[in-house]
């Protein structure tokens, strides 16, 4: 999907995301959340939409967040100043193709539901591997193609709404297991019924 079309997708979908998209990829962000307030340190969050996991990240956290729509900043902006999240370190524009950070400047990088709506998400990869530092770790959650069963059925019906949507139904895992200097350490699937997947990729030193 290009980039254009994400941004004028998630304009429309801005308003109301929270109450649809955000209840459905919850159980995703407790999850990827609860796993990187056990880390601490530099976070960076890609996608970080209307900022939906913001309050949910440990005090002491330093967390950057960035992402390609406007509207979604907007929201995410006025969530961190009626909560005064303090963890919040910025929220900036910014394509994830080209993140604006120096080389190694974050232990932990977060893609919550956000590498099936990106263009080019083996770029996007790339640079989440780029800025981040030996032994960090990227923590997704999205969802994944699946071959058989009701969430395969679901995914062929989906296919035609892709532009309206926002996304790839047919998204495969292996899109984002392409990144050499990056080794799976953890893969389980979400509720509901393994609609989405968890996944842990770790920055080998050197």
């Amino acid at each position: 999907m290009e980039l254009d079309a994400v941004r004028n997708s998630y304009a429309r979908w801005a308003p109301v995301y929270d109450a649809t998209f955000g209840k459905i990829t919850h159980a995703g962000r407790r999850a990827a959340v609860d796993h990187i307030n056990v880390r601490g340190g530099d976070v960076l969050e890609v996608g970080v939409g209307t900022g939906l996991s913001l309050e949910a990240y440990d005090p002491g956290l330093r967390v950057t967040g960035v992402d390609y729509s406007p509207a979604m900043l907007r929201k995410a902006r006025a969530r961190v100043a009626r909560l005064g999240l303090r963890q919040v370190a910025g929220l900036r524009r910014m394509d994830a193709r080209k993140l604006d950070f120096p080389d190694a400047s974050f232990d932990t990088v977060a893609a919550m539901h956000v590498l099936s709506v990106v263009p080019e998400p083996e770029r996007v990869m790339a640079e989440i591997a780029r800025v981040l530092r030996p032994g960090g770790q990227v923590v997704i959650t999205n969802h994944f193609k699946h071959e058989r069963g009701v969430w395969a059925g679901l995914a062929r019906v989906a296919a035609p709404l892709e532009r309206v949507l926002g996304w790839h139904s047919d998204f495969e895992i292996g899109t984002v297991l392409r990144e050499d200097a990056l080794d799976v350490v953890d893969q389980r699937g979400l509720p509901p019924m393994g609609m989405m997947t968890f996944l842990v990729l770790e920055k080998r030193a050197g």
